[in-house]
């Protein structure tokens, strides 16, 4: 194994790890807007807002994300919507773990006992308020954990934007492989990386489901 030459890419690799991180960042942020309003549409008591809910959750699970990319990425021109690399890699995978992220808020809220929402109306509250006070804290406890593993699975997932040129770990260890010839030190590197992101991202997870917890 190449130590020498590991040390001397390693802060190349370092640049792509942060732009591995802003794109799990920015994508998980999206992810999570695009849950709540599919969960909305999934619990809506509108059939045809269910339905587009529904549909959309269906859609984006089950076609693989990196056709998606591809269709945002070099179809989107052909119908007006020019984006850069990093920006399709944020929107489409953004859209994709929001699907996945949808399922998992819509589960947390309908584990809440309906008895919930009933004392609160009896208390006088609206259905909104009801909602926003008493079911949704609750449910927020039991979505932290399975949101954290949304998220890891989103952070293994933006090695897809490798595909379309965005430079981040995956492609900086292409890249160097095509001058180094030299693919295990160089997907070692990157998988090491990958793994301190996630490591550091678990434990975050786990502190914010301890405080969550306790509140």
């Amino acid at each position: 194994m190449d130590i020498d030459l590991m040390m001397r890419v390693y802060p190349f690799f370092l640049t792509a790890a942060w732009t591995t991180i802003q794109l799990s960042v920015l994508t998980a942020l999206l992810g999570l807007a695009m849950g709540a309003l599919g969960a909305s549409a999934r619990l809506s008591r509108f059939a045809l807002v269910r339905f587009i809910g529904a549909a959309y959750v269906s859609l984006f699970r089950g076609t693989p994300a990196l056709i998606q990319l591809f269709i945002l990425y070099f179809g989107g021109p052909q119908i007006g919507i020019q984006l850069d690399a990093f920006e399709a890699g944020v929107i489409g995978l953004g859209i994709n773990a929001g699907a996945y992220m949808t399922e998992t808020i819509r589960g947390a809220i309908i584990s809440i006992d309906k008895g919930q929402r009933e004392a609160g109306r009896t208390l006088g509250l609206s259905q909104w308020q009801a909602t926003y006070k008493i079911i949704l804290p609750q449910a927020a406890r039991l979505m932290v954990r399975p949101l954290g593993v949304n998220l890891n699975m989103l952070i293994k997932a933006t090695a897809l934007v490798a595909a379309i040129s965005v430079v981040e770990l995956t492609y900086t260890a292409q890249r160097y492989i095509g001058s180094t010839y030299k693919p295990f030190e160089m997907f070692l590197l990157a998988g090491v990386l990958y793994m301190i992101i996630i490591y550091a991202t678990g434990r975050a997870v786990a502190w914010l489901d301890r405080r969550v917890q306790i509140t």
